[in-house]
């Protein structure tokens, strides 16, 4: 199919990102492709559910599902059309379904994988080595909305609030926020390359970019502030940067070991955001910090 093998070609060539899927060596995938024309979607989501159980995959079943839908046209394969689970696949479709879905057996998160995730009500581009946003990140952004409405002092000067987000990764929460808050502006940081070209580039593809500025910044370097005291004050200060210790890194899951990268140059500490504890979710009003 032209629209799964543009979407398989895109993601596995890497547009715009340095290393693409560094960490998953091809060389190791397995040959586990039916027979062409002879099974038909919802067969297909049976034949790579049992492959994943086997291999110990969490979520078999939904990692299956997800991508045969995403080969199919569709996000979800509850969306998918009746006639599209009933009817066989076609050679390039399975062709394409086998090459995802022997990522997955790598243990590469289905975000990655479909290169793409709802958060929020928006579909964001994702790609490592960026970490995803957890279903937990939605719940701080409830938080800051709550606030809004709450407090009447986090109103900005131009009548909505000027919100600085800290480590903004695929800008999840900056967007959401944005797209919430029409009279809204966010100063977005991050000290990752990748994170700042992707904040940027889901900003653009929501139409958001007149409202965020993105900066490279980190913030545990002395001095580092004052790069932002000409946009300020702020009304709200929002961050969601979980940590793990370096002793604690074997025990996590294959999917979010691929993922870290050391949080200072110390070492001491690694940044995970796909680790729901220990986590720090922070949302602060001080209209005298910058």
């Amino acid at each position: 199919m032209e629209l799964g093998g543009r979407i398989l070609w895109a993601f596995l060539s890497g547009p715009g990102r340095r290393g693409g899927t560094r960490g998953w060596p091809f060389s190791s995938w397995q040959p586990h492709l039916p027979l062409a024309g002879s099974l038909n979607a919802t067969e297909l989501v049976s034949h790579w559910t049992a492959i994943f159980e086997k291999r110990g995959i969490p979520e078999a079943q939904a990692s299956s599902e997800y991508i045969v839908a995403h080969v199919l046209g569709a996000k979800t394969f509850q969306s998918l059309r009746p006639v599209l689970c009933t009817q066989p696949l076609t050679p390039r479709q399975l062709q394409c379904v086998q090459e995802l879905s022997s990522l997955r057996l790598q243990r590469m998160p289905v975000q990655y994988i479909l290169g793409e995730w709802d958060f929020q009500g928006l579909c964001l581009k994702m790609a490592p080595p960026v970490f995803i946003p957890r279903p937990e990140t939605e719940e701080l952004v409830e938080w800051v909305l709550e606030e809004v409405v709450r407090s009447p002092c986090v109103v900005g000067a131009q009548g909505g609030p000027l919100i600085l987000e800290v480590g903004c990764g695929s800008g999840a929460i900056a967007l959401s926020l944005l797209s919430q808050l029409p009279q809204s502006r966010v100063i977005a940081v991050d000290k990752g390359e990748a994170a700042i070209c992707l904040t940027q580039e889901n900003a653009q593809r929501l139409q958001l970019l007149d409202r965020i500025r993105i900066v490279p910044l980190d913030v545990t370097l002395e001095g580092s502030w004052t790069h932002l005291m000409s946009w300020g004050p702020v009304d709200l200060v929002v961050s969601n940067p979980p940590y793990i210790f370096h002793q604690d890194m074997e025990q996590l899951a294959p999917e979010i070991r691929r993922q870290t990268c050391p949080a200072n140059d110390s070492g001491e500490r690694m940044k995970e955001e796909e680790v729901s504890s220990p986590r720090i979710d922070t949302v602060v009003t001080p209209r005298e910090v910058l």
